[in-house]
This record gives structure tokens, C-alpha cells and sequence, in this order.
């Protein structure tokens, strides 16, 4: 069984350090710190058994630099794809209507946003929808409704947003 207190007191009393640490194994902050939470989240999920290990903080420091050496491999085999094939292609930006539609999604709530979704990108029925969202047949209708009816009023100027597979980001 994790006992929250004593995780939370090992986490204050180690935190910096292996902050510290992560940055000279990794040689970059912000890489440190997605190692160090890493370490912590996997620390956490064996907490019961790791905290009688007679050296948890040298437990938790062999995870960072297992993990920044796992890292810096798959950066090492990406780098060598790049070598051979090139950078990826310069992504082209979004259509002016793109940016529109997407700024007007962003206003509607979260439920019709999901719900046109699912049927616009995902091609899911009525049903479909109904089930996956765990709602009424009704209220994704009405979802759709007046989730179309509120992208008509934002949109006035686009009649219709034409979208190529490409466009979606």
C-alpha cells in the first residue's frame, strides 16, 4: 500500500537535487525536469515496495539516468534517419479559413466542439456519438444543432469551410 505522506516527504526532500542531477545527466532544464517527473510518477507507482528500499533516492536517480540514456538513443536513431532521408517536408501554414473555423470552434462549448467532431472528421452516426459520450440520442442532435447554428452566426462570411485531410493540424 503507497502511503501518500511519506512519498510527499521523500518528493520535498529530494526534488531539487534530482532536479540538479537531471540537469548535468541531461544537460538541459527543461529535459530535466520531464526526466525527474518521469522518475517521480514511476517512484509513486512502486511506492509501497520502494519505500522500505534501504537507498530510494539512489533508486530514484538510477531511473533519471536510465531515462535520459533512453532519450538520448531514440535522438540518436532519429538523428541518423534524418541523415538519410532529409528533414520532413516544411508544413505549409493553415488556411485563412482554417484559422477562422478553428477560432470559432474554440468558442463553442467543449460538448458540441466533441460532437461535431465525431461526426464532421470521424464520420460517426447520431448513434455512434450517442454511445461513445455515454448521452441521449436527443441531446447530440441538439448538440449538433446548435453546435452548426453557432458556427453559421460566427462564420457569417464563410458559407461553406471547405477542409482537405491536409489542412487538419
Amino acid at each position: 500500500m503507497r502511503d501518500a505522506q511519506s512519498f510527499d516527504d521523500f518528493y520535498r526532500s529530494t526534488a531539487r537535487r534530482m532536479v540538479r542531477y537531471g540537469c548535468a545527466v541531461a544537460g538541459d532544464h527543461s529535459e530535466a525536469q520531464d526526466l525527474v517527473q518521469e522518475a517521480y510518477t514511476r517512484a509513486w507507482r512502486q511506492w509501497g515496495r520502494l519505500s522500505t528500499h534501504p537507498a530510494p533516492e539512489a533508486w530514484l536517480r538510477l531511473v533519471v539516468s536510465r531515462l535520459a540514456t533512453d532519450r538520448w538513443r531514440h535522438l540518436h536513431r532519429w538523428r541518423a534517419v534524418l541523415s538519410r532521408t532529409g528533414p520532413p517536408p516544411v508544413a505549409s501554414p493553415p488556411s485563412e479559413d482554417w484559422v477562422l473555423l478553428v477560432r470559432a470552434l474554440r468558442q463553442l462549448p467543449a460538448a458540441y466542439r466533441q460532437a461535431l467532431a465525431l461526426h464532421y472528421l470521424f464520420d460517426m452516426s447520431v448513434e455512434e456519438i450517442a454511445r461513445e459520450t455515454d448521452v441521449p440520442v436527443g441531446t447530440v442532435k441538439s448538440w449538433l444543432s446548435r453546435g452548426r447554428s453557432r458556427l453559421a452566426a460566427l462564420l457569417p462570411d464563410l458559407s461553406t469551410v471547405e477542409l482537405e485531410v491536409n489542412d487538419v493540424r
